[in-house]
């Protein structure tokens, strides 16, 4: 295997470096505003098709989806194909669905155009944080990814905003044709920028098959994962179909490793989790996100539902859980590189427990002023973990995965979230129901006695969220930091990236 000609721990202050990253910033910018903005859109887009809000609420399901379930597989077809090509295409793909979507004359072809969307910003989410790993030295890495960070949550925070005012003047239409126009910018933005001898592409002169079985396996898995925990149809959660759901998912994906750890040339390298580092930093991150996402799914429902705030208020409270995690994956991120990642993944999940524990504590007579700097400092709990944690995976497993690692790296955040929210809104329901209280959210802050059962719900749902923080914690704290061991000669080097240059990838695999 030949090693890069380009090397960015031989050239850490080339000025291309962040010429990639605004390629790539844009790019995610665009596609996290895209998600949060088509919440807000969904009751119009109900009301012109004449669909309920169920049905409606596959425009979310079917995106969540189709990103879970291609993430990984295309993660690895960007390790064979080229990066620069790959995120090109789907640049075209994301915005060419967005298209179809504001134009769509029936819900079903809104719908996919919705998947197309999906398949670009998997496509997308999958190769960014490998490009963006590979043009900065191993001593920036945190750097990098803060700043990555730091573009996502600003994308989040102006969706909300953007939309609002969209909607306010245009239909809601408008608002996919829009997201066609900083597309198309990123898209010739890359194409002039993005050089594939340095983002990392084709590091093997020798290209290597796809594993079209393993890529089958983790999309059927994933997506029965999916549907399963989101429970669209409504289903008692101990009903024989969500049962059969659950077993199922557990034998596809136990298929899955038994194939990936037998096949020469697997579409994700599960190897790489005898490496503790790689190993608790993904656990680590899992916990994290079913953790933190909770809060930005149930306090919108708290001032909406409960405290009866409108959406403007609301969605300026939410603003700033995201400027403090932009804000601190901004400082986390380069302070990282100096110190290393363990202390600030420590601080910040201590911050996420101690906020979400008074989260917890909320009630009617809460003053709302309050409430947005509690939201700051838990966006600042949630920045100060995500930038080092992600730096840490990135640096303990060779550049040549860098694609696949990128991706299950979002698709372990995906998972995150979706587990999360489901598990905060099944303890809120079933709460209020064991109360007698089977209503809708919006009827919470009218009918007598609604809302001490909401309450009880919400500090359950907290117990669970502060749980999930502790086991993050925990996880962190095994997390070993390479520097403080000997392992590697600098933070961005281990020694997957000593023994690349002259050991292949198959070489790392036993014989059978």
């Amino acid at each position: 295997m030949t090693t890069q000609r380009w090397d960015p721990d031989q050239n850490p202050d080339d000025p291309y470096r962040w010429r990639a990253f605004w390629a790539i910033a844009l790019s995610l910018f665009t596609m996290v505003m895209s998600f949060s903005i088509v919440f807000i859109a969904l009751p119009a887009i109900a009301h012109d098709f004449g669909v309920t809000l169920r049905e409606v609420s596959w425009v979310i399901i079917a995106q969540s989806l189709t990103i879970s379930a291609f993430m990984l597989p295309l993660g690895r077809v960007s390790d064979i194909t080229g990066r620069k090509k790959f995120h090109l295409v789907g640049l075209v793909f994301f915005g060419g669905g967005a298209l179809l979507t504001a134009f769509a004359p029936t819900f079903a072809l809104l719908l996919v155009g919705r998947v197309i969307m999906a398949i670009g910003a998997a496509m997308v989410q999958s190769v960014s944080t490998a490009i963006v790993t590979a043009v900065f030295p191993g001593k920036q890495r945190g750097t990098a990814l803060g700043s990555q960070t730091t573009a996502v949550a600003v994308g989040g925070a102006t969706g909300p905003i953007l939309g609002g005012v969209l909607l306010h003047f245009f239909p809601w239409q408008a608002m996919f044709i829009f997201m066609a126009i900083p597309t198309a910018i990123a898209f010739f933005w890359a194409l002039l920028v993005l050089d594939d001898e340095k983002i990392g592409s084709n590091l093997g002169t020798k290209k290597e098959p796809f594993d079209w079985i393993g890529s089958g396996l983790s999309a059927f898995g994933i997506t029965l994962v999916i549907i399963t925990i989101n429970n669209p149809l409504g289903l008692a959660w101990t009903s024989p179909l969500i049962l059969l759901g659950a077993l199922s998912s557990v034998a596809v994906l136990a298929a899955f490793v038994w194939w990936e750890l037998r096949t020469p040339y697997p579409m994700l390298q599960l190897r790489l989790f005898t490496n503790p580092i790689f190993r608790y930093a993904t656990v680590t991150r899992i916990t994290a996100f079913m953790s933190s996402t909770a809060t930005f799914f149930l306090l919108p429902v708290f001032l909406l539902s409960f405290m009866g705030l409108d959406e403007g208020p609301t969605g300026l409270i939410m603003f700033f859980g995201a400027l403090g995690m932009g804000i601190a994956s901004q400082a986390s991120g380069r302070l990282s590189d100096r110190y290393g990642f363990m202390r600030f993944t420590l601080l910040g999940f201590t911050v996420l427990i101690l906020t979400s524990t008074t989260f917890g504590f909320l009630n009617g007579a809460t003053p709302v002023i309050l409430i947005a700097p509690l939201l700051f400092l838990n966006g600042i709990g949630q920045g100060l973990w995500n930038s080092p944690n992600t730096s840490a995976t990135m640096g303990s497993v060779p550049r040549s995965q860098y694609g696949s690692v990128s991706a299950f790296v979002n698709l372990t955040r995906n998972l995150g979230n979706v587990t999360g929210q489901a598990i905060a809104a099944t303890i809120v329901t079933s709460v209020m129901v064991a109360r007698g209280f089977d209503i809708q959210l919006s009827e919470v802050a009218v009918v007598p006695g609604a809302g001490d059962a909401f309450l009880a719900g919400w500090r359950a749902a907290y117990i669970a969220v502060v749980a999930f923080a502790v086991l993050a914690f925990v996880s962190a704290a095994m997390t070993r930091d390479p520097r403080k061991q000997g392992e590697g000669e600098s933070p961005g080097k281990t020694p997957w990236d000593r023994s690349e240059s002259t050991v292949s990838r198959r070489d790392l695999i036993p014989r059978k």
